[in-house]
């Protein structure tokens, strides 16, 4: 799927780590930041966990929750964030349906061969429930300043 700025972000209703139910809906009013990564506690997707952790307070001061959202289970996820001291949503995608609504999963190269898997992707979804801005492709240091100095451009 295209995931298209201006348009409205697709719904979602996800478990997270603690296995409630999530959705875009309760975020109304609030700036989210809906990141996709392959697997916890796995170095690329540590790094970029770690990135946002460390920036999760920025983010808060300017009106935004960060989301991060793999296929892991629910007791992956709490596993993930109590080694890695993670401090906002992890939610679970086992079937990838919110993946494919987002563009989050496909076909990729891994290792000089094509796989299908999830694509390494980030969302800006504005207080009014639509697209920001999308980052279909990402590389895991770096990508939270980039995605705080996005959100902080299109507040000023």
């Amino acid at each position: 799927m295209t995931i298209k700025t201006g348009a409205k972000a697709p719904s979602f209703k996800c478990p997270d780590q603690n296995g409630v139910e999530r959705t875009l809906e309760e975020f109304a009013g609030k700036w989210v930041v809906l990141y996709f990564y392959p697997r916890d506690n796995t170095p690329g997707c540590t790094i970029e966990a770690n990135e946002f952790t460390a920036s999760c307070k920025d983010f808060d001061k300017r009106g935004a929750v960060i989301i991060g959202l793999s296929p892991d289970s629910p007791q992956s996820h709490c596993g993930f964030i109590e080694k890695q001291k993670i401090n906002f949503l992890l939610l679970s995608d086992p079937d990838h349906t919110l993946l494919k609504k987002y563009g989050g999963w496909g076909k990729k190269m891994m290792y000089g061969k094509e796989v299908e898997g999830v694509i390494r992707s980030t969302v800006l979804i504005d207080p009014s429930g639509r697209i920001a801005h999308h980052w279909p492709k990402v590389k895991a240091e770096g990508h939270a300043k980039e995605v705080l100095a996005t959100l902080k451009s299109l507040q000023s």
